[in-house]
């Protein structure tokens, strides 16, 4: 249960609430979200919070149908738009276009890159420095030396950069140069990490987890909301099934359901959600007509002589034929490519 206090409120008036909360055990969380004061608590203790001398500082209650509740619809039936300096990322009337390399490899792959995503005005640019590996003797990425090329190029090109955050102890080092942290499919569930992800002001990309149900997924984006950081964007990015000719099955039909579902923006990543190269087109296009605020794919210089996942990434030559199908499909749903805008976002 949520309590949602009033926009013009008194600060002793909550902190003598919070104080009669104690004295009653009830057990409760305030946090501030989305220009929000909130006092989250169980469903159980309803009666006993509006007896109590403060209640008329609350403006309404929202039931928990389910355990999430700050990435519900309840909460907050309007969509969420994230800032990401100057973009909005879940803007209705946009689909956001992220593209890069899986892994950063070196300068040069980075300039080529970021080259051809300035001519096609695409704002942000993803690439890995620090990479979660199968197997231990795979590349593992650049580490410091990776995220200091891929700051520099994207300054030069005004991309916004997008990156993995692997563990607690490389948090405060990607932070000073991602734009939006990335949490992978395989810490989806690491909740501690997630708590500790929360205490950035930076928004948070959280994957879904390559086993995980709709639902977990969601319980795993409240981990992040309820510890503080109201930034988060939701990413489907294909689960494991039985089938073995592709490396996931790209689960489309999750992006509606999620945007029926909660009010956090929803992007698509066909590169990981198919493992080959020639769908991740039309897996794009699938994803932006079910109604995703963006998709993310991968593109290298040369994917035969990539350092890691070649075989999924398009040329940067089939850019223009990738921007057009998408381009065409957002269209049809009646949206624009990000592409096609100068602008700067203001979120008031």
């Amino acid at each position: 249960m949520i309590l949602i206090i009033k926009q013009e409120f008194d600060q002793l008036e909550v902190d003598n609430l919070i104080n009669e909360l104690v004295e009653y055990s009830i057990p409760h969380n305030l946090v501030h979200a989305y220009g929000k004061t909130l006092i989250h608590s169980e469903a159980s203790y309803k009666d006993k919070i509006l007896a109590l001398n403060q209640s008329s500082i609350i403006e309404r209650l929202v039931p928990s149908g389910s355990e999430y509740i700050f990435a519900s619809r309840a909460f907050k039936p309007e969509q969420t738009i994230i800032d990401v300096k100057g973009i909005g990322i879940g803007d209705p009337n946009y689909v956001n276009i992220i593209a890069g390399p899986c892994s950063v490899e070196n300068e040069n792959q980075l300039l080529l890159t970021a080259n051809e995503l300035r001519r096609h005005n695409i704002k942000f640019i993803r690439g890995g420095a620090h990479k979660p590996r199968t197997s231990p003797y795979s590349f593992q990425g650049l580490g410091t030396k990776g995220l200091q090329i891929i700051r520099e190029i994207a300054d030069d090109n005004d991309l916004r950069i997008i990156t993995e955050v692997i563990d607690t102890t490389l948090i405060d080092e990607v932070c000073k140069y991602a734009d939006v942290l990335q949490v992978g499919s395989r810490n989806m569930q690491n909740y501690y990490f997630l708590k500790e992800l929360a205490k950035t002001d930076k928004p948070i990309l959280l994957k879904r987890g390559m086993y995980s149900k709709v639902e977990e997924w969601l319980l795993a984006a409240e981990y992040i909301l309820s510890s503080g950081n109201a930034k988060v964007i939701l990413c489907e990015r294909g689960i494991r099934t039985f089938d073995n000719l592709l490396r996931n099955t790209m689960d489309i039909a999750a992006i509606p359901l999620v945007k029926s579902l909660s009010h956090l923006p929803v992007i698509a990543d066909p590169s990981h959600g198919t493992g080959m190269r020639n769908l991740v087109t039309p897996l794009a296009g699938a994803s932006i007509a079910a109604g995703a605020d963006g998709v993310m794919i991968e593109v290298h210089p040369n994917p035969e002589l990539a350092l890691s996942d070649g075989e999924q990434s398009l040329y940067l030559e089939q850019l223009d034929s990738f921007i057009q199908h998408t381009s065409a499909i957002a269209a049809a749903v009646n949206k624009k490519l990000d592409t096609s805008i100068n602008y700067k976002y203001n979120l008031k």
